[in-house]
């Protein structure tokens, strides 16, 4: 019997148990795909240190119009799966409120200033291979007007005085010496400074899940069957055979509530889809950095195996059959600022982000349960904040004091009093 089983080998699993074998627990860690290969994997490979703001459910009327008639690219939504997705968006659309929507940023924003932190203290003991994927040299917040990159260039001086966040206005004539392969129609950008980004998100997590494994860390492949709790152990089934701990992590991301209803958990969660492509060039076109179209709602981003288009959010059920038409919405906007070249991809790749009506992850003990922990719900900022998830849940079940207040994080908060 272990220390501790985790279920999900997604970056907050592996992460989690770096953490914990490093405070000298015994940790196995089970996942029926290969580490790193779901949702850590299809991401844009933004480590975004400027993200103190979580996306807000849209309350301006004419995005919601856009939204309600499908002409947004930026986010899209499943006739079918409303009645079901209801409850959740209410929830969503009321804490995006101006007022709540400040004490949501006020909890988050200490959470995301440890992303760099946990990411590069990962990185530093992963080694050269893993350092190697990484540019320090930030991304590009990307507008077609003007209005929209003065109106931004505002947000970002205040959040600057706020929470220290670096960024440089970049007018045209800058932005395409930058970028000399856009063809033009941007306003100009704002350059955010202090983020990371990867160019193999999942190879990053396969570097540290290297690490886990010389840690000492045990991988179980197999779709565990549950947890059940019996005498103070937890334990779970893959392809027959038993697996125990101590103590127990559930860091299954969108599948979470496969395992969670079942123990009696029934959070109000959902899941925004995303679909991703790679793509080449024409005439040897390079893009230096990550770029963001934001009033249109996708982002270009620079990877090992092509130029990586990663759409918006699709409100849908998470294994509902794929609708990837903002992936062509995008596409055709995206080759009217690039040259993209052929598609790369055989099929879209898709994805489901966790994410809670609050926009804030759970991160913590499980309360109804000993020795129950849990890291879910981080929406779109899951590879950016996985470490430091790890390093908090491994804080809270070794005692440790931890290096943030998790208490906002807290699943009481979705439990009622």
């Amino acid at each position: 019997m272990d220390d501790v089983i985790i279920l999900g080998a997604g970056i907050v699993g592996v992460a989690t148990g770096i953490h914990l074998l490093r405070r000298g627990r015994s940790v196995t860690l089970i996942d029926k795909n290969a580490p790193g290969r779901e949702t850590s994997f299809g991401n844009a490979g933004i480590i975004q240190r400027e993200g103190v703001r979580p996306h807000p459910f849209p309350r301006d009327l004419a995005m919601l119009m856009q939204v309600g008639l499908h002409l947004s690219t930026a986010a899209r939504y499943e006739p079918l799966a409303l009645p079901r997705l209801a409850p959740a968006l209410l929830k969503y659309w009321w804490a995006s409120s101006p007022e709540s929507y400040r004490k949501v940023v006020q909890s988050y924003a200490p959470l995301i200033g440890r992303s760099i932190i946990t990411h590069a203290d990962l990185m530093a003991e992963a080694g050269p291979d893993a350092e190697a994927l990484v540019s320090k040299s930030g991304w590009l917040l990307a507008f077609r007007s003007d209005k929209g990159l003065r109106h931004e260039a505002e947000k970002a001086r205040a959040d600057q005085a706020e929470f220290g966040i670096a960024y440089k206005v970049v007018e045209w004539p800058e932005l395409k010496t930058m970028e000399p392969g856009l063809k033009g129609g941007l306003a100009g950008a704002i350059l955010w400074t202090d983020p990371w980004t990867v160019r193999d998100p999942g190879a990053l997590v396969g570097e540290y899940f290297k690490l886990f494994q010389r840690l000492g860390g045990t991988f179980v492949s197999g779709a565990a069957s549950g947890l059940t709790q019996d005498g103070g152990v937890w334990t779970t089934e893959v392809n027959g055979v038993r697996h125990s701990g101590r103590q127990a992590v559930i860091a299954l991301g969108p599948w979470a509530p496969d395992v969670l209803d079942k123990l009696g958990y029934r959070l109000p969660l959902f899941v925004k889809r995303g679909y991703h492509m790679h793509y080449g060039t024409e005439g040897g076109a390079k893009l230096n950095q990550l770029i963001l179209d934001a009033e249109v709602g996708y982002v270009l981003a620079p990877m090992a195996r092509g130029i990586r288009l990663t759409t918006g959010a699709e409100f849908a059920m998470r294994d509902a059959a794929p609708t990837p038409i903002q992936l062509g919405r995008a596409e055709s906007a995206a080759r009217e600022l690039f040259p993209l070249g052929e598609r790369l991809d055989p099929e879209p790749w898709k994805g489901a982000r966790p994410c809670t009506p609050d926009m804030m992850p759970i991160i913590g003990k499980a309360p109804r349960h000993e020795g129950l922990f849990v890291g879910i719900g981080h929406a779109h900022h899951g590879f950016t904040l996985g470490p430091a998830t790890g390093e908090l849940l491994a804080q809270a079940m070794t005692g440790e004091q931890p290096a943030i207040d998790v208490k906002p994080f807290g699943m009481e908060r979705f439990l009622g009093r």
